[in-house]
């Protein structure tokens, strides 16, 4: 059924009652909630997160207020646009233009920035203004000096207005505190046509239920092609004025309008100097009376101060999972900041009552699972969904039944799915691996059945190349564009559905897949032994250069061949054996790391994080230091490895060396500072590195404990010199995903040399496929 936006906007007065009767009975406020919120920082675990990693340089992180998998992200929004602002803010920035309550954090496209909140003081302005002309807006200055930035609570002096702006979330709820000086002209503009990046309003509308609600939606274009978001507002104390604008040119002017595609509306108060006003605003991607629920269940109070602490405890209880000690105080802040990254989404969505909107546009009542959005799997299959199987269990099964959802509704697993659409974003179809790795690994909170379907259906389509690969092994260069990163990714997801149809008994589904999965030999050419675009059976791509990346234009996905060649980590002894065996394959690994060449004019931001032509500013190349321990030479992992977490994950806000990417960076630092990785993702196994903790204790959903203690480490003794797992020496360069789960106590010994005998024999190394 679907619902028409009228008849959600307008619930009838019944639902709400007026704030200013329900605040005249609501005494013994703590009226020092603001000072008292911004006025001391959290202990715990979240001490150590920094908010402002990430932000600068490339890193493209959200910046502002959230509960861990929230769907509310409420933050700032600079007056800047481009592309180091997918998430509306980048440290550079000295503007705000507004505190909206949905933002990307580390994606390398902007959307979102939906219901922005700004306020002001004297003449009433509805457009933000521009850089060069700024007085024509509402756009005010800032200072970092002046702002403050944790986990669960934001807070900014907006120099302009001499306005104090504080924030905080639920899941679902953003709580603004605005502390005005004296003034008969206090403003809240909420400016429901303004978003981040692509995005842009199709139509919007809002409407003033009472002395003290707000409610409306806003309907929007952008990367997510038809997204639609239902929002309710209240406030602290009564609304003096409220008004409501149709922006009518780039200038500002206006024609008074409650709905239409630029709808700005104006709240008025008067206020006593220091007087603080609260906000409340719910969000729904079905409803207005959805979101005026979500207020009520989610904080039925004016308690700002409880709200901080609540999300602070939040987080603290999330980050308690994995208690780290580190020599260097630096490196522990990016560790728990790198976890805080790891959690900021997928994200909810869904209302508390179970309500979401589908990618069939239909809305789905009451479901009994959590439902997510914002899977950005391109990247975060690597590290950040096997990081979830360890850490995250429970939403586990919510991710995978909402992938399944989405299969049901759309035919497919989702790609990239954002607010209830999509994208289609990046190559390959990669929920596969997660959801292959979930039902590998035991997880039983899904319908298995649904789930092979899902996987299989998905790998037998005929688009995007797939009708070439059911037909020849390989998409040929000059029929699709990308061809080698699809042909590459689509063998890594086929084996992950072999190994799931093996579990399953399906002998025919496993050697078919089995097969399909060595269609990445098709791309590997002898002459110049690198992965390359081919044109038929017999002829290849012309001319060829392996360090020419062109964004989405060739053969490649932000990349280039040096980096596409290694990404084959479902089977590396297969890729050994093209390079000519373990030495040949260890020397060019090596080249890898040392090659220098032009990438062309046209390089992709993406490719950040060099040494040599390894780039570590993109997901491709995140496995690739781990591969030296399957030809027995750990050492080479631990040296680039640590080279790595030195040079490209620093505790300042350029701190992080390309897009966060909704996780996978962090995730691949706080499984290296641990110690291991998940080279291959759903074979149920971590390739040992070079720990950079001195010790870790793990705690699991079923109480269990895991222990990992290293002793002797250093930056210059980087190299595993000896293991013993519960007591028992361990010469094996891997760890077992059921080996950790099952809890103990793990010792590394550490050295300033290469180990002769730890991880090198051929028995003690990794494998592709673990019995």
């Amino acid at each position: 059924m679907k619902l028409h936006p009228t008849r959600l906007l307008f619930p009838t007065v019944a639902l709400v009652c007026g704030l200013a009767t329900l605040m005249a009975c609501i005494s013994n406020e703590n009226a020092a909630t603001g000072t008292t919120a911004g006025g001391q920082g959290p202990r715990g675990l979240t001490q150590y997160v920094d908010p402002y990693i990430g932000t600068g340089f490339h890193g493209h992180v959200f910046m502002g207020a959230n509960v861990p998998f929230g769907a509310v992200q409420l933050g700032p929004a600079n007056i800047s646009e481009g592309w180091d602002w997918c998430s509306g803010y980048n440290y550079s920035d000295s503007t705000i233009v507004g505190f909206s309550h949905m933002h990307l954090s580390g994606t390398g496209i902007g959307d979102l920035g939906d219901i922005s909140v700004m306020p002001t003081t004297g003449p009433v302005r509805v457009i933000k203004g521009t850089a060069k002309n700024p007085d024509k807006g509402y756009v005010s200055l800032f200072s970092h000096r002046d702002e403050q930035a944790r986990p669960g609570y934001y807070s900014v002096q907006l120099k302009r207005y001499g306005v104090r702006a504080e924030l905080t979330a639920t899941e679902r709820v953003g709580f603004h505190q605005y502390t005005f000086p004296k003034s008969n002209e206090a403003h809240l503009v909420i400016d429901l046509q303004e978003g981040i990046g692509w995005d842009l309003a199709i139509e919007t509308a809002i409407e003033q239920i009472n002395d003290s609600t707000l409610t409306g939606y806003r309907f929007s274009k952008g990367w997510a092609p038809d997204q639609r978001i239902y929002f309710a507002a209240v406030f602290s104390k009564p609304i003096r004025k409220f008004s409501s604008y149709q922006v009518t040119d780039s200038l500002g002017s206006t024609v008074a309008a409650a709905k239409g595609n630029r709808i700005k509306g104006v709240v008025t108060f008067s206020t006593q100097a220091d007087e603080k006003v609260k906000l409340k605003v719910g969000i729904s991607p079905v409803s207005t009376a959805n979101a005026l629920v979500n207020i009520k269940a989610e904080i039925p109070h004016w308690n700002f101060a409880k709200v901080v602490a609540e999300a602070n405890a939040s987080w603290e209880k999330e980050l308690q999972k994995v208690r780290v000690q580190m020599s260097d105080p630096a490196q522990q802040k990016v560790f728990y900041t790198a976890l805080y990254h790891t959690m900021i989404a997928p994200s909810i969505f869904n209302d508390h009552n179970g309500d979401y909107r589908g990618t069939d546009k239909k809305i789905y009542q009451g479901a009994n699972f959590t439902n997510l959005t914002t899977f950005s799997l391109w990247d975060t299959y690597r590290a950040a969904h096997p990081l979830f199987t360890l850490l995250q269990p429970n939403r586990v099964n919510d991710m995978v039944r909402s992938m399944l959802a989405i299969y049901q509704q759309q035919g497919k697993l989702p790609v990239w799915p954002l607010m209830g659409n999509e994208t289609n974003t990046m190559v390959g179809y990669s929920a596969v691996p997660v959801v292959v790795d979930a039902y590998l690994k035991g997880f039983t909170g899904f319908d298995a059945a649904l789930a092979y379907e899902a996987v299989k259906t998905t790998a037998m389509q005929d688009e995007q190349g797939l009708k070439a690969v059911k037909e020849f092994g390989f998409i040929p260069a000059d029929s699709q564009t990308e061809s080698v990163a699809k042909g590459l990714e689509y063998a890594i997801d086929d084996w992950c559905i072999a190994q799931m149809a093996k579990k399953m008994g399906k002998a025919t589904d496993y050697a078919y897949f089995s097969k399909r999965a060595k269609n990445y030999e098709n791309y590997f050419n002898k002459q110049t032994r690198f992965m390359r675009g081919r044109i038929s059976q017999t002829a290849w791509r012309t001319p060829f250069d392996p360090f020419v990346s062109r964004h989405m234009k060739d053969d490649f996905t932000e990349g280039n061949a040096w980096q596409y060649t290694w990404l084959v980590p479902q089977d590396v002894e297969g890729l050994i054996s093209l390079l000519g065996g373990e030495k040949p394959f260890s020397l060019k690994l090596d080249s890898l790391f040392v090659a220098k060449g032009d990438m062309g004019n046209e390089a992709s931001n993406d490719i950040t994080g060099l040494i040599g032509q390894y780039a570590h500013g993109n997901e491709p190349s995140h496995h690739i230091a781990y591969l030296y321990n399957y030809v027995g030479q750990p050492w080479k992992t631990a040296d680039k490895v640590r080279a790595v977490m030195a040079d490209f994950y620093t505790d300042k806000p350029a701190g992080i060396i390309g897009n966060e990417d909704v996780g996978q960076m962090s995730a691949w630092y706080v499984f290296s500072a641990l110690g291991f990785y998940p080279l291959n993702p759903a074979n149920g196994a971590y390739v040992l590195g070079s720990p950079i903790i001195s010790q870790a204790d793990l705690t699991f959903a079923d109480g269990k404990t895991l222990s990992i203690s290293v002793k002797n480490n250093s930056t210059a003794n980087k190299y595993i010199q000896s293991v013993r797992v519960n007591g028992q020496p361990y010469g094996k360069s891997y760890l077992l995903h059921k080996d950790l789960l099952a809890g103990g106590k793990i010792i590394i010994v550490m050295g300033p040399q290469p180990s002769i005998s730890w991880g090198v024999a051929a028995a003690d190394r990794p494998k592709s496929v673990m019995n």
